[in-house]
């Protein structure tokens, strides 16, 4: 085995999902090591990742611990998952960089949590407005460049899906008001192979790993 890919609590991590989103769609075969989360940058991940978060992905000498270079990294062996297109590719980058940076009232209001029905909580008026402007940009990207296909950019689930398939698990959690398309291509994007199986594995973690701020809201 020549890569590691250190990941969090799946029911929690959202950046552990789009880590090995990534990477599983990169065909990388990688040995799969979960932390379990206990709020902040537990000893545990400090002791093995160089940014002290994961995910943190180690292939043949190269170390990487953001998730941005993580994809970037994967689509070195995967060119298909960016977009062949010079236009598309760059508004791909663009939109997944703002979702990498942006949006925190909605990750403070809806933390991810895959096992919990949180139906009405979380809207907040900050976290609505980031919610706007995601169906924007989901509407927006998909109109230019999706075409046919149920995802950001047709047929083929890329990075850029992967980047927001953490947001798609929060609005099957807390339920927001959606546009139809958007709430469409939530469905499609929980419907995806890799997605359901990192939704089942969540299912089967011990329950020492969950933890109460996550399992009580109100």
């Amino acid at each position: 085995m020549t890569a590691r890919l250190y990941l969090g609590t799946r029911r929690y991590s959202s950046w552990s999902m789009r880590g090995w989103l990534m990477v599983r769609l990169a065909g990388l075969a990688a040995e799969e090591i979960y932390i379990p989360l206990a709020g902040g940058n537990t000893a545990a991940i400090k002791a093995v990742s160089p940014g002290g978060t994961v995910p943190y992905l180690e292939h043949e000498g190269a170390r990487i611990w953001e998730s941005l270079a993580i994809a970037e990294y994967c689509a070195e062996l995967n060119p298909a998952l960016w977009p062949a297109e010079r236009i598309a590719r760059a508004h791909a980058r663009a939109i997944a960089a703002e979702m990498h940076a942006g949006f925190r009232a909605l990750r403070l209001a809806m933390p991810m949590n895959l096992g919990r029905d949180y139906a009405g909580l979380g809207q907040t008026p900050e976290s609505l407005t980031d919610i706007a402007r995601i169906e924007t940009l989901w509407a927006d990207t998909r109109q230019r460049f999706g075409g046919t296909g149920p995802y950001l950019f047709g047929a083929a689930f890329t990075n850029a899906d992967a980047m927001f398939a953490p947001v798609v698990a929060r609005f099957l959690t807390y339920h927001p008001p959606l546009r139809p398309e958007a709430q469409a291509y939530c469905t499609s994007v929980r419907a995806h192979p890799l997605v359901a199986e990192w939704y089942d594995a969540s299912a089967q973690e011990p329950a020492s790993w969950l933890l109460d701020k996550f399992e009580t809201m109100s």
